[in-house]
């Protein structure tokens, strides 16, 4: 399974300085909680970025401007999509984003959901 996580901020050097900025400037007014979640304002969530190294899952992550280069969907950010096969599929909604306050709630999320996902596909023969 491949999940694809996509910030609500733009790619590039400039963009992520002044994202940063945000983050210490005006926190509340910061609109990427999936930013909040896996990154600090300098370096990746420790608690995160250990689940990403161990777990089983294939990740891709993209600003979404690099979403929109591979991607025809119309969506709002911060997103997670599931991968399956050449479509794409909404799997953590920005509305559900938006109400996790940290990594470990992203976390069970995710693994709540995808052993959901595993034990469906296990049970399906098609």
């Amino acid at each position: 399974m491949k999940l694809i996580f996509v910030y609500n901020a733009n790619s590039g050097k400039g963009n992520a300085f002044l994202d940063s900025m945000h983050k210490v400037l005006s926190p509340r007014t910061y609109n990427c909680a999936l930013c909040d979640i896996t990154y600090g304002v300098f370096k990746e969530n420790i608690v995160w970025k250990k689940f990403r190294e161990t777990s089983a899952l294939e990740f891709e992550f993209l600003h979404k401007d690099e979403f929109y280069l591979q991607y025809n969907v119309k969506t709002t950010f911060p997103v997670i999509f599931q991968k399956k096969e050449d479509a794409v599929e909404e799997f953590i909604s920005t509305k559900k984003l938006n109400k996790l306050k940290d990594a470990e709630s992203l976390i069970s999320l995710i693994t709540e959901k995808t052993k959901v996902a595993f034990s469906a596909d296990q049970n399906n023969p098609d």
